[in-house]
């Protein structure tokens, strides 16, 4: 049952997923038709899944699922990555790969390896303060509080000397 992401309770599980590229406009709309009927037909054992979406920046697709009323079960979520695997198919772009790291420079969202990451945090080019997409939240209360914070605050601070 597709429900808008923002009236799901703030411990609804979430999976984030990160394109290596910014979508255009026409694709967002496309996009957001996929969404809601994926999410409108999920379900776990036949039952409804409450679930919603919501796209940020153009770049990350986020699924919430309110598990207080269904958990997720192992066919619905193979089914969600299918959906995914299809979306990257139908837009040729990387959703799936969790070793590229996304942060912010100025109002542009930047996408590198983990490799040109270190690499450039090792050069001084990112920095403790560089604003980054912790990508490995668990569920909306840590997305709305922990998604989007300085490296030094974040998974990537191992990479800051």
């Amino acid at each position: 049952m597709l429900v808008d992401f923002n009236t799901l309770p703030e411990e609804s599980r979430i999976w984030i997923y990160q394109a290596n590229r910014s979508f255009t406009d026409e694709e967002i709309v496309e996009l957001e038709s996929k969404l809601e009927t994926f999410i409108s037909n999920w379900t776990a054992h036949g039952t409804d899944l409450e679930a919603g979406y919501t796209i940020k920046y153009k770049r990350f697709i986020v699924f919430a699922l309110n598990q207080s009323l269904t958990k997720a079960t192992g066919c619905s979520i193979d089914a969600s990555v299918r959906f995914i695997q299809q979306l990257e198919k139908d837009y040729n772009v990387d959703l799936m790969d969790k070793m590229n790291v996304s942060y912010k420079q100025g109002d542009f969202i930047a996408y590198k390896t983990l490799l040109d990451f270190k690499k450039m945090a090792k050069e001084k080019a990112v920095s403790k303060n560089t604003i980054v997409f912790n990508n490995l939240v668990n569920n909306i209360a840590e997305f709305n509080e922990n998604w989007e914070v300085p490296a030094s605050e974040s998974w990537h601070s191992r990479f800051l000397k």
